[in-house]
């Protein structure tokens, strides 16, 4: 369905009974709804399960220019409005800190929150979130360039997944085929032909705005699944962790042992993230 944000209309694809309790999930930067396909058999015999394309991703409309944390953060809101009821929320990279940033901003629309590999970044206010030192950010640097001649090339979804395929992987471990999911891969692919590369400038120029306010705690029940901290794209760190679970009344953390930043996708991940999701949403 579409859901209007000010001026610009968002895609939402809604699964499951809608009378059911909301599970709202959301992708990450360079992602799209089609990341969470795997996941939706999962929860919809119990939960009415929506998957939201922010702006400038799948299938949702672009905005040059304001992709920013105030965009997406009111992107989830709009959709979480038009829900109509308090939803548990699920988020990975960007999505997982856009929702935490919905903790400390509008509680009442949540009943808990899942975050995967967030990047919460730093814990004095002010302190600008930055990606040096990961290698993420080379990736980013590299995609910035490569997605608009992927796109103006027509490559389809099979021929671009090959090439993902054999790319080496951020995490270190091989190529993207030797640690993600077929699957992962080909949603990856997906993202890629559809996302406006645009969304990576704030990212690389270090003007996407603060998400979170590091004084704030999160305010309903939360569980932060973290990559494996040993691995060179892990976003989550320990200490930001550590930081928001000190000053928040119900934070869970779970590592990820020998998983990278794409947790949920990755052959060492998605079963340790499925049955971690599992459990919390059974106790929340």
């Amino acid at each position: 369905m579409r859901i209007a944000n000010g001026d610009l209309s968002l895609n939402l694809v809604d699964d499951g009974d809608p009378q059911a309790p909301p599970v709202l999930i959301l992708h990450g930067i360079i992602g799209s709804k089609a990341t969470w396909d795997w996941l939706v058999p999962d929860l919809a015999e119990r939960f009415r399960v929506l998957r939201l394309d922010f702006r400038g991703h799948g299938d949702s409309d672009r905005a040059p220019d304001q992709y920013g944390a105030a965009g997406y953060a009111s992107d989830a809101i709009a959709a979480l409005e038009a829900i109509g009821q308090p939803s548990l929320i699920v988020g990975h990279s960007l999505g997982g800190v856009t929702a935490a940033a919905i903790t400390q901003q509008r509680p009442e629309l949540l009943t808990a929150a899942v975050l995967e590999d967030p990047p919460l970044g730093p814990t004095t206010p002010g302190e600008a979130l930055s990606l040096e030192g990961n290698t993420l950010l080379d990736a980013f640097k590299f995609m910035r360039e490569a997605i608009p001649q992927m796109q103006e090339a027509g490559m389809t979804i099979d021929s671009l997944a090959e090439v993902i395929a054999t790319t080496p992987h951020s995490s270190g471990s091989g190529t993207f085929g030797d640690v993600m999911l077929p699957d992962g891969i080909r949603t990856m692919a997906i993202a890629l032909l559809q996302v406006d590369a645009t969304v990576l400038d704030p990212v690389l120029n270090g003007a996407t705005g603060a998400f979170l306010d590091p004084t704030k705690p999160f305010g309903v029940p939360t569980l932060i699944v973290a990559a494996d901290p040993t691995k060179p794209d892990a976003v989550a760190s320990p200490a930001s962790c550590a930081h928001y679970a000190s000053i928040s009344p119900a934070v869970e953390i779970v590592v990820a042992e020998g998983a990278g930043h794409t947790i949920h996708n990755e052959f060492a991940g998605r079963e340790p993230f499925r049955a971690a999701l599992l459990d919390f949403i059974d106790r929340h």
